[in-house]
């Protein structure tokens, strides 16, 4: 069995590396390779923390298991931990032994901006040259990466409502969201807002969203007047359908009818569905974070920290 900490994991899967496995995954699930169920939150009453449970299954010649147990704590940022914390669980398909024991807190960083690469290579235009980043944590820091290896030449803003966290990013820090998202070809929401900080008076013709912040049916960072200008995408129709308050409070104020149009986006990376149809319209993929994913990124970690020789081997 391998062990590997945060820094292992840091030390042998970046962003641009992971997306190709991000790719693969979604495109997997799409294609029913992937398997997942719903992720399962415990919200115990009192709890400062809720827990997330999401198992996964990849078929073919080297089937994998694979549980990210997470533990999510709002709380973290005054601490200066990370909200997220918990380890990624890797079982081989065919005997069930415990392959791996993987940090997840790097794991859940690096394939969400991951993620968010491969939307928009698939969904922004390419000529991007202003990108905004919403947020000042970890997957602000991630995403700002992913954004800057797409997008070498962008200028790139970042808002926060700690100024000196923006500013520590390296990016051009703005003091209010209307500066950092105007005239924004890239915009990218990573906060833990629980009410809309876009709506549709905000975002030029053409841009591209990626919604990562919110995954519960009261919080939402996108406003309905968005969602219903925009043509939407989604890491997994199922997953939106029991979390999505993008969508869910969207329906509820009647911005959008109940079968508005959502796309999965591996439907797209597969060819069985358009993406963006013209330079003119708003294209918003949400990403409400998989389990599959988590035992793509997982998987490649562990393959190449073996190779490398990093990391701790225990017997079982």
């Amino acid at each position: 069995m391998l062990l590997l900490t945060r820094h292992d994991v840091e030390a042998v899967l970046d962003i641009p590396g992971c997306a190709g496995a991000m790719a693969d995954a979604l495109a997997g699930l799409a294609g029913g390779r992937f398997i997942q169920p719903a992720r399962r939150q415990f919200v115990p009453e009192g709890a400062a923390a809720r827990m997330g449970l999401m198992p996964a299954y990849r078929g073919g010649a080297q089937p994998i298991f694979g549980l990210k147990s997470v533990m999510v704590n709002p709380g973290n940022a005054a601490r200066g931990l990370d909200t997220h914390q918990g380890v990624v669980l890797l079982h081989d398909g065919e005997d069930g032994r415990v392959m791996a024991v993987i940090d997840a807190t790097a794991i859940t960083e690096i394939r969400t901006a991951a993620v968010s690469l491969v939307a928009t290579r698939a969904l922004a235009r390419p000529d991007a040259a202003v990108v905004a980043i919403l947020g000042t944590g970890a997957q602000a820091r991630a995403h700002l990466q992913a954004m800057r290896h797409l997008f070498p030449t962008a200028d790139i803003r970042v808002w926060g409502r700690r100024p000196e966290r923006a500013e520590a990013l390296g990016a051009r820090a703005c003091r209010t969201i209307a500066d950092t998202v105007k005239n924004a070809d890239v915009i990218c929401t990573t906060t833990g807002a629980r009410v809309p900080l876009l709506d549709a008076a905000m975002v030029k013709p053409g841009a591209h969203i990626n919604a990562v912040g919110a995954s519960a049916l009261d919080a939402r960072e996108i406003a309905g007047d968005l969602v219903a200008q925009a043509n939407c995408f989604v890491d997994s129709r199922a997953q939106a359908a029991i979390e999505c308050g993008e969508f869910h409070l969207a329906i509820a104020e009647g911005a959008i009818a109940a079968d508005h149009a959502v796309t999965q986006l591996g439907d797209v990376l597969l060819g069985r569905a358009a993406g963006r149809t013209n330079d003119g319209e708003i294209t918003l993929f949400k990403s409400l974070g998989l389990a599959v994913e988590d035992l793509a990124a997982a998987d490649l970690a562990m393959q190449e920290a073996l190779r490398r020789g990093i990391g701790t081997v225990m017997d079982w």
